[in-house]
């Protein structure tokens, strides 16, 4: 009789080891379309390195998290961001006994819908799509755009944890459990995003002197620190502690309140601040321009995208070429079609 697969030892260790909270692989709700298992990862581990070796992963590190096109080696990026909220997650997750693998696959995967510029790219692109959103973007290209419209094909447990890790201006823990990720691990992405920036937020913030921390309200940093290594270390050891305690992924009341304040803190200080606002306007110009220029020449639209998703409508199509595009790609699109060239060029 032949023995067990690598992946099938796996799948019992973890139905072992794991806390009752956790998401085994071998209790994986499975994939859309159905796939023959791989003899040597478990589910969560293959939609991992799907994700890692997705287009749309390798395109995070010359996207923006908060300051655009910073000149400095040291600022953050969106893949920058991605690798934080991953190890902050993972840490939260074996202190818990959960599923590392799933817990990783969610993090890698749940900023990869993000705009070029960022946030702002993000509101420009409202202008044209209302309820336009990162979270469901992310869906959408391990759905339907990443391998030339085929998608990834990843698990359940991977698509909700990354459609329901995003909470903007709202509650960290929210009241309808509809927007509450159905896995412990998914909670944790969801906590360990926000934990991720408003601390490297803060940071850079900081480093390129648009707030100093004394301007953080002495209460706050009370509850957080004063360091950027002490201020994760709370949050984080918070996180576990109470998560322990209480049954469920969670954090204290009093950390709950300087995270949510801090988060406010940087909405008025930080991202509508002038310094930000000012490049974001410009921003708005690039992404509205280029959707009403290859929205108006269709023809040049298709040499340009290569025929990309042929199959879906043009205004759509537009918008996930857009939303895909780099900050560089967008500033280079935008003025080899607008910024006039000398004769002769």
């Amino acid at each position: 009789m032949q023995g067990k697969s690598p992946r099938e030892i796996t799948e019992e260790i973890e139905l072992e080891n794991f806390s009752p909270l956790a998401t085994p692989s071998a209790k994986s709700r499975g994939r859309k379309v159905p796939e023959s298992p791989c003899e040597i990862r478990t589910c969560f581990q293959v939609d991992r390195d799907r994700i890692l070796h997705s287009k749309a992963f390798r395109r995070l590190k010359r996207k923006t998290q908060v300051l655009i096109l910073p000149k400095g080696d040291h600022y953050r990026t969106r893949l920058t961001h991605t690798l934080e909220v991953m190890q902050i997650a993972r840490t939260i997750s074996r202190a818990l006994r959960l599923n590392e693998d799933l817990t990783e696959a969610i993090a890698l995967g749940h900023d990869l819908g993000h705009t070029p510029f960022g946030h702002a790219g993000e509101f420009a692109m409202r202008k044209i799509v209302p309820d336009f959103h990162h979270a469901k973007q992310s869906v959408r290209v391990v759905e339907k755009i990443e391998r030339g419209g085929r998608g990834l094909n990843l698990t359940f447990e991977v698509v909700d944890g990354i459609l329901k890790h995003s909470k903007g201006m709202g509650k960290i823990f929210p009241d309808n459990p509809e927007f509450i990720p159905v896995t412990a691990e998914g909670k944790v992405v969801r906590l360990s995003d926000i934990i991720a920036y408003l601390n490297h937020d803060l940071d850079d913030a900081i480093r390129a002197e648009i707030i100093k921390i004394s301007d953080v309200p002495s209460e706050i940093r009370k509850v957080i620190g004063e360091e950027y290594g002490e201020r994760i270390d709370r949050m984080v050891k918070d996180v576990i502690y109470t998560s322990l305690n209480e049954g469920d992924i969670k954090c204290s009341d009093d950390m709950l309140w300087a995270m949510e304040s801090l988060r406010s803190f940087l909405y008025e200080r930080v991202y509508t601040s002038e310094i930000v606002m000012k490049e974001t306007r410009k921003v708005e110009r690039i992404i509205l321009d280029l959707y009403e220029f290859y929205l108006n020449n269709p023809d040049i639209f298709e040499i340009e995208s290569d025929g990309f998703l042929q199959d879906e409508p043009l205004d759509q199509r537009i918008i996930d070429f857009i939303a895909g595009m780099t900050d560089s790609f967008a500033v280079d699109k935008w003025q080899k079609i607008f910024i006039p060239k000398p004769f002769g060029d």
